[in-house]
């Protein structure tokens, strides 16, 4: 067997996720590990999200608390599955974002590669995006390739929809390159307004916007938005979509029921996924949906009815746990990287050709 781990935190930054793969070829996933963010380490990354004093120091010292995290959750995970370190060909770590900004040439992604490396005693494979920007493209997303591995298509139309932070997706056709792209907000919003009225870290199954009803001037005002009139290749990040662009347009309206903002936003992150699968994709037969928003029914519920002609169902139906697809990614692109096969694709990411994303760091 060849295994691989991959670490992936993501832009809600709830915590880490640690997936364990084997890979000859076909891709298994055999075990997993979940380590809540503690809320100082989450609050810090997300302040770090935008400019503020003493950045770069405080960066570094964020990121050796997210590396020790990740590597107690390895070293736990190996322990589980009475694996020692040298039955592990590497890690793939993707760090965690607090920049992507490909229009001004950069992405950024902390993670202390080298640390790992040190306390785990494995290969580390980091820093998967740059390359793709270096060759014009935007870095991002970098999982359709992988869903286009895992859910290949022998006939029709396939979609594979991520929804974590942001929402992407990837569209899958026999004998075509796979092509993807960011959509937009997905939980991002949703968890930033939750948090500010009501405290908690999101909402559970969508039910308080549930509870609301969609605002259409407020609707009407979001979707102005320049980056949901551009087409593909495209990717967004908390640059663009935070809790004070909400709050601008906010400022520009009447008051609105906390509930109803909410409900607003979901038909946001709804309503764009769909347009963007519709305009991209139209025949598209069934969407696979994975990440965190997989588990929110009023969102899957809304797909459901605004995709009518295509099946909408978790990748659980197709034997992947939803959770664990983009950590389940990692690994496979440190696989990639190993063996020297590209993992990016230009009809996604926009760059100039194909290449091998990665940089290694050797036990």
């Amino acid at each position: 067997m060849v295994l691989y781990i991959g670490v992936m935190s993501g832009t809600s930054l709830d915590g880490l996720d640690i997936a364990l793969i084997e890979q000859s070829p076909a891709i298994k996933l055999l075990a997993t590990h979940y380590i809540p963010m503690p809320e100082s380490l989450r609050a810090e990354l997300l302040a770090l999200c935008a400019s503020g004093p003493d950045e770069i120091a405080r960066s570094a010292i964020a990121q050796q608390h997210w590396v020790r995290l990740a590597a107690q959750g390895i070293h736990s995970l190996l322990e589980k599955q009475q694996l020692k370190p040298d039955s592990i060909r590497a890690i793939g770590s993707h760090g965690q974002t607090i920049r992507h900004e490909p229009a001004r040439g950069f992405t950024v992604q902390i993670g202390n590669p080298a640390l790992l490396t040190e306390l785990t005693g494995i290969t580390v494979v980091s820093d998967f995006r740059s390359r793709d920007v270096a060759a014009g493209g935007q870095g991002a997303p970098l999982v359709p390739a992988f869903h286009e591995a895992l859910f290949e298509q022998r006939a029709g139309q396939r979609a594979v929809l991520n929804v974590g932070g942001f929402s992407n997706l990837s569209l899958i056709e026999r004998d075509k390159p796979v092509a993807g792209f960011d959509c937009g907000p997905g939980n991002v919003l949703l968890d930033a307004w939750i948090h500010s009225q009501r405290g908690d870290n999101f909402d559970r199954d969508g039910r308080w916007a549930a509870s609301g009803n969609v605002e259409a001037s407020l609707l009407k005002t979001l979707l102005s938005d320049p980056f949901f009139a551009t087409q593909g290749p495209k990717s967004t990040g908390r640059e663009v979509f935070n809790l004070p662009w909400l709050q601008q347009h906010l400022a520009t309206l009447p008051a609105f029921a906390p509930e109803n903002v909410q409900a607003t936003l979901l038909e946001l992150t709804a309503l764009t996924i769909a347009e963007s699968l519709q305009a991209a994709q139209p025949a598209t037969q069934e969407l696979l949906v994975c990440g965190g928003g997989a588990h929110n029914s009023a969102l899957m519920s809304r797909l459901a009815q605004l995709l009518p002609h295509s099946k909408v169902a978790s990748t659980a139906t197709h034997g992947v746990d939803p959770d664990w697809v983009e950590a389940m990614a990692f690994a496979w692109l440190a696989h990639c990287c190993l063996e020297g096969i590209a993992a990016n694709r230009p009809s996604v990411t926009g760059a100039h050709g194909l290449r091998v994303l990665g940089a290694i760091y050797p036990a």
